[in-house]
């Protein structure tokens, strides 16, 4: 069998990225051009493997210009087999400094379509045999419908009423009811929070969400708040950046209302990302009515 070459790109050859064929087409993400053009990748950051001069493995770093954190792969395709995907891993950790955080960009249920599995596996094998082990797993989620009440999207559940819901009054009541909440439900954006600004969006939302306090949505059971939520209309796409909850009962009552909030402010999708082993959080965005749209499983090294 013809030798394997593994090497970064250089400056004019950028193309040669886009020659292996997409094997996910189906996947939202951002094309290899766009990043180039936006800055968030480089040819420096990118390798690629060749055999007989055809490229069966490509791999992109990404890092937004201005990030305080360290860049992470984003695309990884492998065409052949893993041990030839750790090897174009292992070349460029060495010149990258050290391994760097996997970001596996999947389809939604891809573990339900074998041939899905056929083509992500592999890489997601490389990942292993370079070091890195399986961290999590984030889905992205969407409601898409229009500015209510005439939604594309279906209605969305009724309230039974038991809770009301009002805007936070200043970023002092933020600040407060997040510092009582545990662990949040919903952190949209969290990963590029943490790389591009450094911040915990769990721990100090406001540090990244910039926007008014009028966008955070209070669930008050009587005069009591119970749940916290971040509907954030002008950032990239309409989302529910932030949502933790003090009363678990809260919680699709307060879902809908950040939806429908958005949605009345002419929001046509919403986004929110939820860790896979939230059961309880993804079937209430299921009968919220939003469908999945991509997994995101992390690699890292091994926790010490």
């Amino acid at each position: 069998m013809t030798d394997l070459v593994v090497r970064p790109l250089v400056a004019g050859e950028e193309e040669l990225f886009d020659s292996m064929p997409d094997p996910l087409p189906q996947l939202r993400q951002v094309g290899y051009a766009d990043g180039l053009a936006g800055g968030g990748y480089r040819p420096d950051r990118t390798w690629i493997a060749l055999r007989a001069g055809r490229v069966v493995g490509r791999a992109a770093w990404a890092l937004p210009p201005g990030s305080v954190g360290e860049p992470w792969l984003e695309r990884f395709d492998l065409a052949a087999a893993p041990e030839d995907g750790a090897a174009l891993l292992h070349a460029a950790h060495q010149a990258l400094g050290g391994p760097k955080v996997y970001h596996a960009a999947l389809p939604a249920y891809w573990r339900r379509q074998p041939e899905v599995r056929a083509v992500v596996e592999p890489p997601m094998a490389a990942a292993r045999l370079a070091g890195l082990v399986e961290q999590g797993e984030r889905l992205r989620c969407s409601w898409t419908g229009g500015p209510l009440p005439a939604s594309a999207g279906g209605p969305l559940p009724a309230s039974a009423g038991r809770y009301s819901f009002r805007p936070a009054t200043d970023a002092a009541e933020i600040n407060s009811l997040v510092a009582r909440i545990v662990a949040p439900e919903l952190l949209t954006g969290a990963e590029t929070a943490r790389v591009v600004g450094g911040v915990d969006l769990a721990r100090d939302p406001l540090a990244w969400l910039t926007g008014p306090a009028q966008d955070w949505r209070v669930a008050l059971d009587g005069a009591v708040p119970v749940g916290l939520a971040a509907t954030a209309g002008d950032a990239c796409y309409p989302m529910i950046a932030y949502l933790g909850l003090l009363d678990e009962s809260a919680r699709g009552e307060l879902l809908a209302d950040a939806v429908g909030t958005l949605a009345a402010g002419g929001a046509y999708e919403v986004v929110a990302d939820v860790d896979a082993h939230r059961v309880a959080t993804v079937a209430e965005l299921d009968r919220t009515g939003f469908r999945r749209i991509r997994s995101r499983v992390t690699f890292a090294l091994p926790q010490a």
